[in-house]
């Protein structure tokens, strides 16, 4: 039986916090940024994967 792979996509959208949460980017921030205010913008970085997705996120990262 060959090895499982980890599905890419998905290993490149999330990252693995030290404590083992998933981290990931909030979507929106890549153009028409002049209409958006400095706050929003710098509120449109990273965040944390809900709970209830993040067992399923990581068992596609981690095959």
């Amino acid at each position: 039986m060959p090895k499982m792979k980890s599905h890419r996509s998905a290993k490149k959208r999330f990252k693995m916090t030290a404590s083992g949460k998933l981290k990931r980017q909030r979507a929106g921030k890549r153009h028409l940024l002049t209409s958006k205010s400095r706050k929003r913008k710098r509120n449109l970085g990273a965040s944390q994967v809900h709970p209830a997705d993040a067992k399923r996120m990581i068992n596609l990262i981690d095959v």
